[in-house]
């Protein structure tokens, strides 16, 4: 590994390891460690301990799954190839499959406009709007729905699909959102239209001068009119207007990372995602 990649995934195992650490308790398990979200939201994840001095071995995969199961939580482990190549035989060996999604890294100087991708607009939320409550229970509920029909092929499912999926926040997940957005740690941004409402949605997640586009999805009614690539050249441009010098993604597939590439995204390694054969299709 050249010099200025090592520095890129240094920066990128930082980042992974602060993200929940402000609303998450912290359990080390040998060369992992486990965060555990405080409150409700999006559980966390596992991965390999940033001040580790040997790689995650299957004691310490046991450890953590068995404690997951205990806490009700999803037998989740992710972590950067290039970084810990040794993980993937060994996360193999304990019966986990792993996803092994393209991680990409924007080139800022490949940054299209997001009007030149896709003619249905695209507006960033704003923590003090009136709508925010709504607007972040659509970003939700559209994901909720994209998600369930994973890929970029169109599908049935659209708006109606949607507007069933909205479930009202709780207040405090409500709040931890606003505060969020308010101090640029997350940006959130949908697209749509007046008649049809939220198609499309994706956040990014902040730490300093580095940010994670995440979340990325279109209902699949909507797909293949350029929402997601408007969607998220609309995010990295407003982390790029913030200050941010390292914006990067995983796609969850060769041919979503295409999408990306659309963008100014540029494959440098392999984020890994195990969890337990069957929850993996």
């Amino acid at each position: 590994m050249d010099s200025l990649h090592k520095d890129v995934f240094d920066r990128l195992e930082r980042f992974y390891d602060a993200v929940p650490r402000d609303v998450a308790a912290v359990e080390d398990h040998g060369a992992l460690v486990l965060f555990v979200r405080e409150g409700d939201g999006w559980p966390f994840y596992a991965r390999p301990r940033i001040d580790a001095n040997e790689p995650p071995s299957l004691a310490d995969i046991t450890s953590v799954r068995e404690r997951q199961r205990k806490l009700g939580l999803p037998e989740s482990l992710e972590w950067v190839h290039e970084t810990t190549p040794e993980l993937l035989a060994v996360a193999r060996s304990a019966g986990l499959n792993v996803l092994e999604a393209p991680l990409m890294v924007l080139d800022p100087a490949a940054l299209p406009d997001p009007a030149t991708l896709c003619d249905v607009p695209v507006r960033v939320l704003a923590a003090d709007s009136p709508d925010f409550a709504a607007d972040v229970a659509a970003r939700r509920a559209v994901a909720a729905v994209s998600f369930s029909t994973p890929g970029t092929a169109p599908g049935e499912a659209g708006p109606a699909e949607r507007d069933a999926a909205v479930t009202e926040l709780e207040l405090a997940a409500l709040e931890e959102e606003r505060a969020r957005i308010a101090d640029g740690r997350r940006i959130s941004a949908l697209a749509g239209t007046p008649t049809e409402g939220a198609l499309a949605s994706g956040m990014a997640m902040r730490v300093d001068d580095v940010a994670e586009i995440a979340g990325v999805a279109t209902l699949p009614a909507a797909r293949r009119r350029g929402m997601g690539a408007a969607l998220t050249a609309a995010l990295a441009r407003e982390l790029l207007a913030a200050g941010t010098d390292l914006v990067f993604l995983s796609a969850g597939s060769e041919e979503i990372a295409r999408v990306y590439l659309r963008v100014g995204f540029r494959r440098i390694g392999t984020a890994c995602i195990a969890e337990p054969a069957a929850l993996i299709p």
